[in-house]
């Protein structure tokens, strides 16, 4: 099943995201590879996708994973969980109607 995976950023994470970022994407890519990843992105502070200095508000990942379970101890393990960028993660199933 899909899930969405949404990391809500704590206040300026710009640099702590920039640190762990090279291994965000790395599992990402691994999940890509392996024909699970549907989405994945940043939501930029600022109409802009590149932001810069004012950097991010959170991220969406939205991933195929066996259980509900699964997904969340995936996400645990982020990267970004571990740096602190994200100051929470909210999991939820999500229907694939459209592409």
């Amino acid at each position: 099943m899909w899930y969405c995976i949404y990391g809500t950023d704590v206040e300026n994470s710009q640099e702590l995201r920039l640190q762990a970022r090279p291994e965000h994407l790395k599992r990402l890519e691994a999940l890509k590879a392996e024909g699970r990843l549907f989405a994945a992105g940043p939501f930029p502070a600022i109409d802009s996708e590149n932001p810069g200095e004012m950097g991010f508000t959170g991220s969406l990942i939205v991933a195929d994973f066996p259980t509900l379970e699964a997904a969340k101890s995936w996400a645990d393990d982020d990267p970004y969980v571990h740096a602190g960028v994200y100051a929470n993660v909210k999991i939820t199933p999500f229907k694939r109607v459209l592409v």
